[in-house]
């Protein structure tokens, strides 16, 4: 092989970087280099040196998926956890489905990464049988190594030279949940260290040379457009570089976030506001209100609602209301792309790597495989990054300007052109009979349709995804009828931590204490009446751990329990009254996820759902003139580090499939406060937000 000094230096000292593959080798040293790895699939790598690398195919946004899905991998090969690199996935379709989202990472992925490590695992004990001239069934593993009769061993970076030349098995047999070792254990995040010590890349953190900052003027009415603007004034700011338009309005560029939002507020724009510049909050509800006097879509029928409504003892109706809420996630929007001639690049926190590189295509005229997403972490997703809107403005502005940029969104930016969690109306009515028993359940779900809004669902349809949670309740009921009324208007609706379960489960576990009043029976011993088995343990498991039924002087109880994203969940809230408003003291949650992973990211997970649902409780997202008018965490609040309430999380062991928890957590807590309240007041909140 003949290379000039120069070459050898750059080929030389990218090795010693671990960069090598970034670079052109001689196809000899390329298939060299390729034959002593060992990786049969996507998600795994093992090289000569017994270095174990698994790659992570979804978005990390704090939910610990860098953590449990490689742990997944790991329990099956059998390596120590501990000396596993992990690496994040580009966007790419060999990892099959990369989006982050609807609590799906670890339900979804359990078997086939569980399967990976399984076959690797079987490979290596092949490759040393085949050595040593005995049978597999011979050789046992011990982490890192396989170990055959009279003691022999071989590490699993001495077998994968001879283990990428085998071929791969079909079928592999996975563990019994009795042996793991990896699985099952509270181990610590693989992220934690580089986001403590500022090696973690975000989004906002990339950088690169001649990388520009752009701000971007929209339109503040919903569906309004640019009608003209003058970037006289704008281009005097000092450090402004470029002034131009996009689709989404108008981007000022410049040489850091400042001198691009100086130059924006100095701006001339003028809009054309379009449809909704008249739309208001008070607006869309009297509409809500007609419209559930109209049809509605079947949802779930069983047996006749009316007429055991009608033969019911105890009778009730109630409505409730919930507003639109957006995201504010604690990392502003924020995307990098790099637009040039058959080089395009995205660095981005996206959770929907795939939507980004689809919607992409289009604004670029390329084909999606053209666009290379690398996706960075995320400072809070909630679904809001499941969108693409803010990538498209990096690339857009890129094009335009022929330089890699960075769009950051302020948080007003944020605050008031969001996709955000759908308002919604729900008029329930139920019957109790004689002996208490619940008989009769009628639910009408008033909401705009997320899929409707975007083309997805027929106008006027059933909108399934919209009655999340309203549907098949993990309650035994005789007599159901659940409709949907589709609402749509002008606000952008989109996905938001547990999405419509967060509101269905609201009205309906009140609605449940409401029955449970009006039969004069305890609102744990009602429920129970008519749960089903997985219910009913989450439910006597946080009662018993909460001291149901003796909470401590000036305090007062409420409980709520929800089946969602294949998990079940049911929180005991602990709250005091200061007025109208309550200060939640304590939450006690019970979670029967099915077989899980790890087991301190759970009790993680359940805590930030119980922070953000509280979040949710107190905020709106209101409407005048077809603007928003929240703009910051002053008039949009969250809860505060000293109103954040002790949170206890209780895991059933479950040998069931696996269900979600990044969700789970949310929808049983603001039905278990409000219960909590009604508990201590005697009277009912309907409507959110809490107000004094």
């Amino acid at each position: 092989m003949k290379t000039s000094r120069r070459e050898f230096i750059k080929v030389s000292g990218a090795a010693g970087a671990g960069l090598v593959l970034a670079f052109h080798l001689p196809s000899s040293l390329q298939a060299q280099s390729a034959a002593k790895s060992f990786a049969p699939n996507a998600w795994l790598r093992i090289d000569p040196s017994g270095k174990v690398t698994i790659t992570c195919h979804k978005s990390e946004m704090g939910q610990g998926v860098r953590t449990s899905l490689p742990m997944m991998v790991a329990e099956e090969l059998d390596v120590d956890f501990s000396k596993v690199v992990v690496e994040q996935a580009m966007a790419d379709p060999k990892y099959g489905q990369q989006l982050t989202g609807g609590s799906t990472s670890v339900r979804t992925t359990m078997e086939k990464l569980r399967t990976a490590g399984a076959t690797a695992r079987a490979m290596l004990v092949a490759a040393a049988a085949k050595e040593w001239g005995v049978q597999p069934s011979a050789c046992h593993t011990e982490p890192g190594f396989v170990v055959g009769p009279a003691g022999k061993r071989a590490g699993y970076g001495a077998l994968a030279e001879a283990a990428a030349k085998l071929p791969v098995p079909k079928d592999v047999k996975l563990k019994d949940p009795k042996e793991f070792k990896v699985m099952g254990r509270p181990l610590p995040r693989t992220d934690v260290a580089d986001k403590v010590n500022g090696k973690a890349v975000f989004g906002i953190d990339v950088r690169m040379p001649g990388l520009l900052v752009a701000t971007i003027a929209r339109c503040p009415v919903f569906g309004g457009k640019l009608a003209k603007f003058d970037a006289t004034r704008a281009k005097a700011v000092s450090g402004v570089k470029h002034v131009v338009q996009v689709p989404s309005g108008v981007a000022v560029v410049g040489d850091s976030f400042w001198s691009a939002q100086k130059g924006r507020e100095a701006l001339q724009v003028t809009w054309d506001e379009g449809p909704h510049a008249a739309l208001s909050s008070a607006g869309i509800r009297d509409r809500f209100v007609e419209l559930a006097k109209g049809p509605a879509q079947l949802g779930q029928k069983e047996g006749d609602a009316t007429s055991a409504l009608a033969q019911a003892t105890h009778k009730l109706e109630a409505s409730y209301e919930v507003p639109f809420l957006a995201h504010a996630t604690m990392e502003p929007m924020n995307c990098t792309a790099s637009v040039k001639p058959g080089n395009i690049e995205v660095w981005a926190p996206t959770q929907f790597p795939e939507m980004l590189r689809e919607t992409g295509s289009g604004l670029l005229g390329v084909k999606p495989e053209q666009i290379k997403v690398h996706i960075t972490y995320l400072g809070g997703g909630f679904g809001r990054r499941a969108e693409a809107d803010y990538a498209l403005d990096a690339l857009a502005v890129s094009k335009e300007i022929g330089a890699p940029v960075k769009v950051v969104w302020s948080r007003e930016d944020d605050m008031q052109h969001d996709w955000y969690r759908p308002a919604s109306l729900h008029l329930l009515a139920g019957g109790v009979d004689a002996n208490g028993k619940l008989v009769a359940w009628k639910h009408r779900v008033v909401a705009p349709s997320i899929g409707g809004q975007r083309g997805w669902v027929k106008e006027g349809a059933l909108d399934e995804d919209a009655l999340e949670c309203a549907v098949k309740t993990p309650y035994a009921i005789p007599n159901v009828l659940v409709e949907y009324v589709m609402a749509n208007t002008g606000v952008p609706a989109g996905w938001w931590r547990s999405v419509y379960s967060s509101q269905n489960v609201l009205a309906t576990e009140c609605f449940m204490d409401e029955l449970a009043a009006a039969a004069k029976r305890d609102p744990l011993e009602f429920r129970l009446a008519s749960a089903n088995v997985r219910t009913a343990g989450v439910l006597k498991l946080a009662a018993e751990k909460a001291g149901w039924g003796k909470p401590r002087a000036g305090r007062w109880q409420g409980i709520a329990a929800a089946f969602s994203f294949g998990s079940y969940v049911a929180h005991v809230a602990e709250v005091s009254m200061d007025g109208n408003l309550p200060r939640v003291h304590r939450v006690v949650s019970a979670v029967d996820c099915g077989l899980y992973v790890n087991p301190a990211i759970i009790e993680a997970q359940v805590m930030s759902a119980v922070v953000y649902g509280l979040s949710g409780m107190r905020s709106a997202i209101t409407v005048q003139n077809g603007r928003v008018q929240q703009s910051n965490y002053h008039d949009f609040e969250i809860p505060r580090m000293n109103e954040v309430p002790a949170v206890e999380v209780h895991l059933v062991k479950s040998s069931e499939k696996p269900g979600g928890i990044g969700e789970p957590g949310l929808p049983p807590l603001a039905p278990a406060v409000l219960n909590a309240m009604a508990a201590a007041t005697g009277r009912r909140s309907r409507k959110l937000p809490l107000t004094a």
